[in-house]
């Protein structure tokens, strides 16, 4: 037989019958329905959200109390060590978009395991804030805020604070984690982190009897500092570092259209968050009213005042510096409610200062004539 009839199954046999061949008896429809719902990412033991469910556990288990135990009470006071202000677990306005995922970031730790992280980089609302920054990260670990994660770039150059960080980590049995710089800038959001941060909890504002009741241990005149309409935290953590340069008792911040203490405000306050207290109130007008039945006069600032902040003779009495916003200034009803309107004299070219600046001069010059 011609071409290829040689090969083996060409011809067909006599007395053989060609037959159907055997199925997969329904492997493969079966092989189509799938597995089911995908379990979650803490019920995978391999996936990083599990390691880290298991070491938060860990933690909780080491310390002997869990996180919520920071938490501010009624009474303003907290159960965990804390400075002013404080940090607590329930919900809260961050200013931060909604909707990301819980701050968290890959990499190796010392001992060579994987780091309890993932991709995610902006907080939740209501959820843990990222703290960056060698100053705010020391300040922040010194004050004793309750920290579930300190983060450390991988071979950074190090510095005393760095070193001190390290300690304090150390001696708060704190995870301590190694990660690379791209790892560190998607956890913080792209903000300037010189290669170390941490995860707190949400900030626990206090309230104006505690700022009123630190200033009376202190034996100082009370020194506070209001702001109206300030929606910058970039400007509420510059007020933060003046007050805390020069002296002042507390922050008091409105609860609508005004920033609150979030990542931001902690890292352009270098710190200070963790030492001046911050109350947010619901009215800002009935809370400047009782600061002034408490005794101390309401001083506001304004271009248009009719008293320059150097020559302010109230500023050894005790004084609540109320700071407006850069474009609208002071509200019509909080202008009303100053005793004094003040203003700091500026060449003609510049209309205006920003809160922060407003503030750190004011500040100083109140330091200076209590000095004096």
């Amino acid at each position: 037989m011609a071409g290829n009839s040689q090969r083996r199954g060409a011809t067909r046999k006599a007395g053989s019958k060609k037959t159907a061949t055997a199925g997969t008896g329904g492997k493969g429809r079966r092989a189509l329905e799938g597995r089911g719902p995908t379990p979650k990412a803490e019920d995978r033991p391999y996936h990083v959200a599990a390691k880290r469910k298991v070491a938060q556990e860990k933690l909780e288990k080491a310390e002997g109390k869990p996180r919520a135990a920071y938490a501010k009470t009624p009474g303003g006071s907290t159960d965990g060590p804390r400075r002013a202000g404080g940090f607590s677990d329930g919900p809260r306005r961050t200013g931060r978009p909604t909707g990301g995922s819980r701050p968290s970031a890959g990499g190796r730790t010392p001992g060579g395991g994987r780091a309890p992280g993932g991709r995610g980089a902006k907080a939740a609302a209501g959820g843990p804030e990222i703290v960056s920054g060698r100053n705010s990260v020391v300040e922040a670990l010194r004050a004793g805020v309750p920290c579930s994660a300190v983060w450390v770039g991988h071979r950074m150059d190090s510095d005393e604070r760095v070193r001190e960080i390290l300690k304090l980590a150390t001696d708060r049995r704190l995870p301590l984690l190694e990660v690379t710089k791209p790892e560190l800038d998607r956890l913080t959001d792209g903000m300037v982190h010189q290669g170390v941060a941490i995860q707190v909890p949400a900030y626990a504002y206090v309230d104006l009897e505690a700022i009123l009741a630190q200033a009376e241990r202190t034996g100082r005149p009370a020194l506070i500092v209001a702001l109206d309409g300030v929606t910058d935290p970039r400007n509420l953590g510059a007020v933060l570092r003046s007050a805390g340069a020069f002296g002042a008792h507390g922050v008091v911040l409105p609860e609508r259209r005004s920033a609150g203490v979030t990542a931001s405000a902690w890292k352009v306050s270098a710190g200070a968050a963790a030492r001046v207290p911050v109350a947010r109130v619901t009215n800002l007008v009935r809370a400047l009213g009782e600061l002034r039945e408490a005794g101390c006069f309401v001083v506001g600032l304004d271009a248009d005042g009719t008293t320059s902040v150097a020559d302010l003779q109230l500023a050894t009495e005790p004084v609540v510096l109320v700071v407006g916003s850069e474009g609208k200034g002071l509200g019509r009803l909080v202008r009303e409610t100053c005793d004094v309107v003040a203003s700091i004299p500026i060449s003609a070219t510049v209309e205006s200062l920003n809160a922060g600046v407003a503030a750190g001069i004011s500040l100083y010059e109140v330091a200076r004539l209590r000095g004096r």
